[in-house]
């Protein structure tokens, strides 16, 4: 697998008190994408808050391909209603088809993907909603979202009138999910603020900057059942969902009580966050507040931007990260067991590690393949002049891995990446070695494309195929030793990753694999020779 590696940067490798594997800056020939977000004097919100990245295999090759998210173009000031200028090439989203020399093409008009709407463009979900056996993508804007369905010969067809999923206001991230279990994918949709460009606030002085959104009223998130025949029905009033008003960024997707049902964790801005909590019935009840994972330590609200939803610890219950922004330290709430969680970010080191970092997307994923979930962040904080306010903080970071040494986090140094406006970021094995992969969105210029590096640690890839459930398999819970993962391609932030398992096996050459899927179906696979990647069909 030929990877290019950019001039100028070398390998950066993690040190830690055991050695990791490298982590590489790599620039595979072919990907020449560049975010768009078109910057102003007056500071518009939706300019710094973008953009998305996808990682999925839309032609089923066994390549994981990458689709990216544009914003668009903005005037200054930007008359309106605006025209954000989406059929001019420079602002099409994108998608990239990996070659098998890991070279990349860029097949976004001749997969019908040009026309990317009216929108200004923020983030994208992958899922199967129609059980078709390829992954369709929903773009989310401020604007109207788009729903492209996969139509399994190369190409997609914009559905989004007749699925009836177009949104409206301001929707960030987006993911499937199959919320009661019928075996088709669902839809949740964030929303952000209640907004718009003629309305735009000038704050800061003695020169602008971008409000705060405690300026601004918040909104509701969105819920999307999937009638099947290519339909969905909004849902949003009747299963609960708009009973809670907020400032939605990140949503990700687990079962923290272990009842069966998805719960939904969103991360909100300068607020409480919000858990929904899947009562069963078709119907969500916030918990956050009851459940601890509303407010920091100290019993205040923060800028939540990023989740994970995940078992960091391997006791095998999902536990939720947030990233913020410098000063507020990155949070980590541990899953206790009896619905509530405890504040883990000064415990695990993970609160002085980030005190003053900033981050978006994120995920809780094995880098080095030890057996315990690493974390790896996309850095920069939200205001491109924080410099001038507190010269002890930075705009640009490079992006955070914080290496998880059995339930305690270290900062593993990449000193020779680059400092960016990380935004969103999305995971997968993009050359199938065993190693994770992150490509992470850059505000307003290249994506970076980071690749881990294998080592003698063996390592096992599921990718799981529904028949009773939902054909991804999502929202199946998968066991290897103290090891649990839910399968998912939600979560981080406006970005979708790879919907394939990753297990890191340390020295075991064999495991034994428990899944039990979203049917209820429980299936074990003994003696399951590593370092590999298997295909898992659920039983009838």
């Amino acid at each position: 697998m030929r990877w290019f590696v950019h001039r100028g940067l070398c390998a950066a490798f993690l040190s830690s008190a055991a050695q990791g594997p490298p982590v590489e800056l790599v620039k595979p020939a072919g990907l020449e994408f560049t975010h768009r977000n078109s910057p102003t004097t007056q500071k518009y919100l939706i300019e710094t808050m973008g953009g998305g990245v996808a990682l999925l295999d839309y032609n089923n090759d066994g390549l994981l391909d990458i689709f990216l998210v544009n914003g668009g173009n903005l005037e200054d000031p930007q008359a309106v209603p605006a025209d954000f200028r989406r059929g001019d090439p420079a602002y099409w989203n994108r998608l990239y088809r990996q070659n098998r020399d890991g070279s990349f093409t860029d097949v976004t008009a001749a997969a019908g993907l040009s026309h990317a709407g009216n929108g200004y463009g923020m983030g994208v979900a992958v899922g199967d909603y129609n059980d078709d056996g390829f992954p369709d993508l929903y773009v989310t804007n401020y604007g109207r979202n788009i729903l492209y369905r996969n139509n399994g010969d190369g190409t997609f067809a914009d559905v989004t009138e007749e699925a009836g999923v177009s949104a409206g206001g301001w929707s960030v991230s987006a993911g499937f999910l199959d919320y009661d279990n019928d075996g088709r994918l669902d839809l949740f949709v964030s929303r952000y603020l209640d907004y718009d460009l003629s309305r735009n606030l000038l704050c800061g002085t003695p020169f602008r900057s971008y409000c705060r959104p405690d300026k601004y009223e918040g909104t509701t998130n969105l819920l999307y059942h999937n009638e099947g025949s290519g339909h969905f029905r909004d849902v949003s009033v009747k299963s609960g969902i708009t009973s809670a008003r907020g400032k939605g960024m990140g949503v990700a997707f687990n079962d923290y009580d272990g009842d069966g049902f998805p719960d939904i964790f969103v991360s909100n801005d300068l607020m409480e966050q919000f858990l929904f909590h899947n009562k069963g019935d078709g119907t969500f009840e916030e918990r956050a507040l009851e459940a601890g994972v509303a407010l920091s330590d100290d019993g205040k609200p923060f800028s939540g931007m990023g989740v994970a939803f995940a078992d960091y610890d391997n006791d095998g219950l999902p536990d939720i990260t947030v990233t913020d922004l410098a000063l507020e330290k990155y949070i980590l709430y541990r899953n206790d067991g009896d619905g509530h969680f405890s504040y883990a970010s000064n415990a695990t080191g993970l609160a002085g590690l980030t005190a003053r970092s900033s981050g978006w997307g994120l995920g809780l994923h094995d880098f080095d393949n030890d057996g315990w979930k690493d974390l790896f962040v996309a850095q920069s904080h939200v205001l491109d002049n924080v410099e001038r306010i507190n010269s002890a903080l930075q705009y640009r970071e490079p992006p955070g891995l914080y290496r998880n040494l059995a339930g305690k986090f270290e900062k593993s140094a990449l000193a020779s990446l680059p400092p960016v406006a990380g935004r969103g970021v999305a995971f997968g094995d993009l050359n199938n070695d065993g190693a994770i992969d992150a490509v992470v969105a850059v505000l307003g210029g290249r994506p970076m494309i980071l690749r881990g590096s294998a080592n003698r640690n063996h390592w096992l890839i599921l990718k799981l195929i529904g028949s009773r459930s939902n054909r991804d398999g999502q929202g199946a819970k998968v066991r290897i030793g103290k090891q649990s993962v839910y399968v998912t391609t939600a979560g981080s932030y406006l970005s979708a990753s790879d919907s394939r398992v990753h297990f890191g096996l340390a020295r075991d050459s064999h495991a034994a694999i428990e899944i039990l899927w979203p049917s209820g179906t429980r299936q074990i696979l003994n003696d399951v020779a590593a370092d590999r990647i298997v295909t898992v069909k659920e039983p009838q």
